[in-house]
């Protein structure tokens, strides 16, 4: 009578202390970028029409408006094609995939065999690795396209949520810098110092999934947007009093 060899068990400390935080969502850059892009660019545009008119508030305001709107419809839209055109290209190269392995089902077993050796497997075990997966024709062609295309085909982006993702980040970024406005301010400075605190803070919090220091995120965001104000307010002030 054989022993039979039983598979431990992974302990409850090691599995709640290795999870991993979703990278492949398609959420997350573009809810980053939109965040970042909104408050960057709207803080520019506001900064460049303080700069380069006399006029008032009012037409600030405008101007941050029609920035947020279209700049949100524009993220939005570019983020929806971007990802799903993404996402076309690799059902057709999952496609591509499929068809080799039902046309060649013996070179792709020895081609995926050969792609475990390369890692370092014993050249039985990866052949009989190999074999196992192409017993089943749905489990061969995920393990080639993740092997082969590094994509996993069941954790696509989605685009419907890359869209909307940039779209009410954008939104939010760029309703900063204009807020300061809405509720009365005179000039640039209340716009100044909430938009900056806000691309501080924006930076340090990217840096909870990231590598990065939480100080280094931030500062390294408020000088960007500074920068990008800075020029916009310039060329604001070169060019506003020759117009109109």
């Amino acid at each position: 009578m054989g022993l039979v060899t039983e598979t431990p068990d992974v302990s409850a400390e090691h599995h709640g202390d290795h999870t991993h935080r979703d990278v492949n969502g398609g959420w997350l850059r573009p809810a980053v970028f939109g965040a970042m892009d909104g408050l960057v660019s709207n803080f520019a545009l506001i900064a460049g029409m303080d700069g380069g008119t006399s006029s008032g508030s009012k037409f600030i305001i405008l101007a941050g408006l029609a920035g947020l709107a279209a700049g949100a419809f524009s993220m939005a839209a570019g983020e929806y094609t971007s990802v799903a055109s993404q996402r076309e290209l690799a059902h057709a190269e999952i496609e591509i995939e499929r068809k080799e392995i039902k046309k060649h089902p013996i070179d792709e077993e020895i081609e995926l065999a050969e792609t475990y050796r390369a890692k370092g497997l014993d050249p039985d075990l990866a052949s009989k690795v190999a074999k196992q997966f192409h017993a089943n024709p749905d489990q061969a062609l995920e393990e080639h396209v993740r092997e082969e295309l590094g994509i996993d085909p069941d954790d696509l982006p989605n685009p419907v949520i890359a869209a909307a993702s940039s779209f009410i980040c954008f939104a939010v970024g760029a309703f900063i810098p204009l807020a300061p406005y809405l509720f009365g301010a005179g000039n640039v400075l209340p716009s100044l110092i909430l938009s900056l605190t806000a691309l501080f803070v924006c930076g340090a919090v990217v840096s909870r999934v990231t590598s990065r220091s939480w100080w280094y995120s931030g500062l390294r965001q408020l000088l960007l947007g500074a920068a990008a104000a800075a020029l916009t307010y310039f060329v604001g002030t070169l060019v506003g009093p020759g117009i109109g």
